[in-house]
């Protein structure tokens, strides 16, 4: 069946400092209308591990989704990653989204001394990864023998209330990431790629309209019959609702290299009056497909006018 594109939005979220102010962050983001609160797996500078956070999120709302965005691959065995997703799903009624991602960010890596492989390497190791997280949520045992992983007669326990299992989250910037997204994943999240494994100015570039484009067209290539039945998600990194959009922009554009038009321009910019934020939200689903819209912290108290408008329409 296709997917029918009306428009939900989620709150990426790292924390709390107790476990009142998680409990009524979760609980205001399911009242101000998102669909979804979701969190990154990071352990420099993100203070929850994503797991823990989205289970207590979910025990502490009654129709919010859980996700992550996305847990890196590197730092747990998919038979674990998905024993904890099931389990999860199954004690929430259903409400998991299952975000995994190839792992980016060489300061993890370095930390926990973890060796940073080449993308190539990380991305076949993640497509072996979500066979295995299928292969456990499916009716019976299975075996896999990859170049990564070995499974032998595995009966994954428990079963997740979503069936034939709880969405699949695929994030990522590159050609080879988004194909294997484009034929694996049921929900696709687009970013710059981290080719340093960092943050850098030059992906300020890469998220105009020529070259984010590209990007949706290389997963509706690798994606063909599928492409109508995935839902596509984008990260806004800088937005804003206010009166001075262009004002905004010229403030924020010489940090990455890029004119105030080329600002304005990104593909993870969203900025302007809540009528000027709900029409360029419009426009990019017309030409993009794109009708999932993650939010950051700082941001998704703002923004709830515009998800009153939009969501669900």
């Amino acid at each position: 069946m296709a997917h029918d594109r009306k428009f939900r939005f989620a709150v990426q979220t790292g924390g709390a400092t107790s476990r009142r102010e998680w409990v009524e962050k979760a609980r205001k983001i399911e009242a101000l209308g998102y669909s979804t609160l979701c969190m990154p797996d990071h352990f420099i500078d993100t203070p929850f591990a994503p797991m823990v956070g989205i289970a207590a999120a979910a025990e502490a709302t009654d129709s919010l989704r859980v996700g992550t965005l996305v847990l890196g691959n590197d730092y747990k065995h998919p038979a674990v990653v998905a024993k904890e997703f099931a389990t999860l799903d199954l004690i929430s009624d259903g409400r998991v989204e299952a975000g995994i991602g190839a792992g980016w960010m060489r300061v993890d890596y370095d930390a926990l001394g973890l060796s940073y492989d080449p993308a190539g390497t990380r991305i076949e190791r993640l497509e072996e990864a979500i066979a295995v997280m299928k292969g456990a949520w499916g009716p019976e045992a299975f075996s896999f023998a990859g170049k990564h992983y070995r499974i032998t007669n595995y009966d994954g326990l428990p079963k997740p209330a979503q069936q034939p299992h709880p969405p699949i989250f695929v994030g990522g910037g590159g050609r080879k990431l988004l194909a294997l997204a484009a034929r694996e994943a049921d929900v696709i999240g687009f970013s710059p790629a981290a080719r340093a494994g960092e943050v850098t100015t030059d992906q300020a570039r890469e998220t105009l309209p020529g070259p984010w484009t590209e990007k949706f067209d290389w997963v509706r290539e690798a994606a063909g019959d599928r492409f109508a039945d995935i839902e596509l998600q984008v990260r806004y990194f800088f937005a804003a609702i206010s009166d001075d959009r262009r004002g905004l922009a010229e403030a924020a554009a010489p940090a990455f290299g890029i004119s105030t038009d080329e600002a304005l321009e990104s593909g993870v910019a969203l900025v302007g009056t809540v009528d000027e934020c709900c029409d360029l939200l419009v426009q990019r689903r017309e030409e993009w497909g794109v009708s999932y819209i993650a939010l950051g912290d700082d941001q998704y108290e703002a923004f709830a006018p515009v998800v009153a408008r939009l969501a669900g329409t």
